[in-house]
């Protein structure tokens, strides 16, 4: 049986007249660019989230970096991030003339080390961008008690954890993205929330950010052919933004649904590798299910193996940042940051939405067993 890495049809059909209708609005308002649907899903978007304002923005890549620019981060500042993420994180925060500086990652979260992060700041440092990897939640009471300590901005890459909660201070849920000044969401089409292309938003309860945050996608402008500061072209679409309200209402479930499979990979795949552990602070929104093998050749030959059998499988991330050539010149090596660099050889993810079934799951465990008995050549 061939598995899909996503299937992105799955959940459209019992929403299929609820997006007709929605986009079917929008063309016969023909108000294309920041319409009323934008006001109104960003609304529903900051309320969801637990934050006062959310902009919508063209995608998940503008939306780090206008986040970026309206912290404040100027040239020359560090910003602290981890080096096990998309280049996204890290070329926006380049793009906006600042040093990205890459700290270790937790070896069971895969995510940044508070630690490590605390040992990188220098006199240059002005924010850290945590980033909640595969949808784990960060240590957000470590992350944001640094960034206290130190006077730092906390900028939350959340584009793969829409709907990931932490228990901020052992007893308030909060949703990721509301903890920091600002969160960052992607709605890519494959992400928990997605679009219908691309599609991204900026959550933030600060007023001055926001304002900063407005002008910014919308050329430096906030009234027509006026323009304080240059800025961008960046800006939700609206017919995104009708299609985002419909699915944004069915979202929660879909991350139930995806918890509900992740458990079941867990039970299939118990002693056979190690499987995401959620500690009990944590909500986990799987928008990757992602395993780790003890050495690199079990987990590529296990790459090898699915792929032959028709099950679709992608390594999140096989080179680590800090050993990419487009960071050569910030003199990062093998060895700087070595958790990250055995995680990065041995990790692997697996099929994950909301729909799979348990023929679908029960295919992939057991092809994943089966790669550690079956030696697959080149």
């Amino acid at each position: 049986m061939k598995v899909p890495m996503v299937d992105m049809l799955a959940g459209y059909p019992p929403i299929k007249d609820e997006i007709e209708t929605a986009v079917k609005n929008v063309f016969n308002k023909a108000h294309f660019i920041l319409g009323e649907e934008v006001t109104k899903f960003e609304g529903e978007f900051a309320a969801h989230n637990g934050t006062k304002y959310a902009v919508g923005v063209a995608n998940g890549t503008d939306a780090l970096r206008m986040a970026i620019l309206a912290a404040g981060i100027k040239p020359g500042d560090e910003v602290i991030t981890s080096p096990f993420t998309f280049i996204a994180t890290t070329e926006t925060i380049s793009q906006c003339g600042a040093i990205p500086v890459f700290a270790d990652i937790d070896p069971a979260s895969y995510n940044l080390d508070p630690k490590s992060a605390e040992s990188k700041i220098t006199g240059k440092t002005k924010a850290i961008i945590p980033v909640h990897l595969y949808g784990m939640p960060c240590d957000m009471d470590a992350i944001m008690a640094i960034a206290k300590k130190h006077g730092l901005k906390v900028i939350e890459d959340t584009a793969q954890a829409f709907t990931g909660k932490y228990k901020l201070g052992g007893t308030d849920w909060k949703y990721l993205g509301s903890i920091g000044n600002c969160g960052t969401y992607s709605f890519f089409p494959a992400k928990n929330l997605g679009a219908f292309g691309d599609g991204g938003a900026v959550t933030t309860s600060d007023d001055k950010i926001l304002e900063t945050l407005k002008q910014l996608r919308n050329h430096g402008s906030k009234v027509r052919y006026h323009h304080e500061m240059e800025g961008f072209n960046s800006r939700l679409d609206t017919v995104q933004a009708a299609v985002l309200s419909v699915r944004l209402r069915q979202v929660e479930k879909w991350t139930e649904m995806r918890n509900a499979v992740a458990a079941k990979y867990a039970a299939a795949l118990d002693g056979v590798c190690v499987t995401p552990v959620v500690p009990a602070n944590c909500r986990h929104s799987f928008n990757y299910y992602t395993i780790r093998f003890d050495t690199k050749s079990k987990r590529d030959n296990a790459q090898k193996y699915l792929t032959g059998q028709g099950i679709a499988n992608q390594i999140y991330y096989p080179i680590a940042l800090h050993l990419q050539e487009a960071y050569a010149h910030l003199g990062g090596k093998r060895g700087d940051l070595p958790v990250c660099e055995a995680v990065q050889d041995t990790v692997f993810s697996l099929p994950m939405f909301p729909e799979l079934t348990d023929e679908q799951i029960k295919t992939v465990t057991d092809a994943v067993k089966a790669s550690l008995t079956v030696s697959v050549g080149k």
